[in-house]
């Protein structure tokens, strides 16, 4: 579209989760302190899974790049978000905007498909353990992860290419906390209510596709569980319930925002902080706690520390 290039809006103003300055404040301090946990706990894994050799291992291999995906996806939205709470007049730029769009949608749309590589690596583990080093090597691991940011990548430019081109010229006002295709379409001088429809689909059909390989994937897995060994079934399970939760988290809040989208200003915020900021931090926290083989490279990371110190 021609028109694409009048546009005059140079910059948007986001609206932000609310107005009051005494709640502004206390969000400040709960969400600058959730970052800071989200930053170090999934560091600390990557960390772990790097340096410790029992952790290399395809599961891991995966679940380390699960942890750097997660700290990409927050960090785009939540530290502007941060600093906006001290900021009366919260205005990003449009390509500062576009940047947010970009990102949200590579990274987003990269965890999608690196939740069903992981099933799939619980799969084979599960159902071929005999062939599991063979089919799960570190090239074929690489293969896949690559494959997840392509994927992530390809969806991105899918959704860009449509909006740089859309004019903007008259309302600015962006009622959230960052910049999401639903709500910046809305603000385009044409009608775009059809738009609007055509991109939530394309990003519906990459969530919902995602989803239903990962039902299927883990409804072949719990089958198999329920046939093996008590001992066997019971660590499978543990993982398993580790990476269904996860996988509810995530893809919950995308399916209404994109395949179902609700319209109700307080709830898309709600879900919009769900994804980009509370799966982030529960990520770290269900892999930890539920993972023996994490705590027990916490356990021996903190004694090598301990005696490292001791012999300065």
């Amino acid at each position: 579209m021609d028109k694409g290039n009048l546009s005059i809006v140079s910059e948007f103003v986001l609206l932000g989760l609310c107005h009051s300055w005494n709640i502004q404040v206390l969000f400040l301090v709960i969400f600058l302190i959730l970052y800071l946990i989200i930053i170090s706990g999934n560091i600390v894994i990557m960390i772990l899974i790097i340096t410790d050799p029992r952790l290399h291992s395809p599961m891991y291999f995966l679940l380390a790049n699960l942890s750097f995906v997660d700290m990409w996806l927050s960090s785009v939205t939540t530290p502007k978000m941060i600093t906006d709470f001290l900021r009366e007049n919260k205005i990003i730029s449009f390509g500062g905007c576009m940047c947010q769009i970009l990102y949200v949608h590579f990274v987003g749309g990269g965890e999608m498909v690196l939740l069903v590589v992981m099933a799939y690596d619980r799969f084979v583990a599960v159902c071929k353990p005999l062939h599991y080093s063979t089919i799960m090597s570190l090239q074929k691991c690489t293969g896949l992860v690559v494959t997840s940011w392509t994927i992530g990548f390809v969806h991105a430019m899918s959704q860009m290419a449509v909006i740089v081109q859309l004019p903007f010229c008259g309302p600015r006002e962006i009622d959230s906390f960052f910049c999401d295709i639903p709500l910046v379409i809305k603000l385009a001088c044409i009608d775009s209510y059809n738009l609007g429809i055509l991109m939530n689909a394309d990003s519906g059909v990459l969530a919902m596709t995602c989803f239903i390989l990962l039902l299927i994937s883990y409804t072949y897995i719990l089958l198999a569980i329920r046939q093996s060994s008590e001992t066997g079934a019971s660590k499978a399970l543990s993982t398993c319930t580790a990476h269904i939760t996860v996988v509810v988290l995530f893809f919950g809040p995308c399916i209404f925002i994109y395949v179902w989208p609700l319209s109700i200003t307080w709830v898309d915020k709600f879900l919009a902080v769900f994804y980009s900021v509370i799966t982030p931090l529960l990520n770290p926290a269900i892999y930890t706690l539920r993972n023996k083989e994490i705590k027990d490279a916490m356990k021996r990371f903190r004694r090598y520390y301990i005696h490292s110190k001791g012999n300065i």
